[in-house]
């Protein structure tokens, strides 16, 4: 018998299309705050030093060579360097109180001049990127290799630095090196941490060769640890025992940020439908009945 759907409750009802208006909304929301944030430090913290070094050597191009100072219009004129010589009540001047007034008033220019063109700051980006694609190729090269190497081992023979620079250059690496480092994209499944409890994971190469002699054919697996899958356990266990899983890294590490809430569309299990019977604008589940009832 088909019963009347309860009408909503206005609380209930804002409820449910507040959390799906959320669920749409703030993945797009917290991407672009990311990339904010990303592009403010990168900007506070290599551009802007880069950017007041260009403009220290501007300003100290123009002291040496006046020429290029009138080029850039920066040059003052007899009327306002008189009226700087007034403003510090340096009258009677000199030329050591002039060359300092003119300097300050250079400096100020170009700082000035930087500020209200903001597009001018994207220069200090690109003198990094351009730098760091000069390194890549200077290294390269047999000289480039050499001087690394000196840089390197005098980096290593300091007491502290050496751990951390050691164990960041091995996070680099991981990351960024294409030819030597370890894969990171092939996704299994072990049995993690006991018998009968599978953990998703990736491969990322070999067992120690000492491992090896003692366990066989086996290879490294890191266990990501939920939410933050940049940190986790790293497992050797035989090749036999891991299944390797169809899905991508990206799939992988959504289903560990979310605690498995995030499953891949292709490894969803099946489930029936539910059987619903429907009169209208009523609907009933269909429940077993109970033999004792009238």
């Amino acid at each position: 018998m088909a019963t009347d759907r309860k009408p909503r409750k206005p609380s209930k009802h804002f409820k449910r299309f507040f959390l799906r208006g959320l669920a749409v909304v703030l993945p797009s929301a917290l991407t672009l705050w990311l990339l904010v944030k990303a592009y403010q430090w990168i900007d506070a913290a290599i551009a802007q030093p880069i950017n007041r070094g260009i403009q220290w050597c501007i300003i100290h191009l123009m002291n040496i060579w006046p020429g290029f100072a009138e080029f850039a219009g920066l040059e003052p004129s007899q009327g306002k360097l008189q009226s700087l010589r007034e403003e510090a009540g340096l009258v009677p001047s000199n030329t050591s109180s002039d060359a300092l007034l003119v300097s300050t008033w250079r400096e100020t220019n170009v700082e000035a001049w930087w500020d209200d063109h903001w597009y001018i700051h994207v220069i200090g980006l690109i003198v990094a990127i351009f730098a760091v694609y000069i390194a890549g190729r200077l290294v390269g090269g047999f000289i480039g290799r050499l001087v690394y190497r000196y840089l390197e081992r005098l980096i290593t023979s300091i007491p502290v630095v050496k751990k951390i620079y050691s164990w960041v250059k091995q996070v680099v690496d991981f990351l960024f090196t294409q030819d030597q480092g370890p894969q990171f994209s092939r996704v299994v499944a072990a049995e993690y941490p006991r018998r009968g409890v599978w953990s998703v994971g990736f491969q990322t190469g070999r067992s120690m060769r000492t491992i090896a002699g003692k366990a066989g054919d086996s290879v490294t697996v890191f266990i990501p640890s939920s939410p933050t899958p940049f940190t986790g356990y790293t497992i050797t266990v035989p090749q036999a025992d891991i299944i390797e899983l169809p899905i991508s890294v990206e799939e992988a590490i959504g289903f560990a940020v979310s605690g498995g809430v995030l499953c891949p569309p292709s490894e969803r299990e099946w489930q029936a439908p539910t059987l619903e019977a429907t009169d209208g604008d009523a609907t009933v589940d269909s429940e077993p009945s109970d033999e004792n009832s009238p």
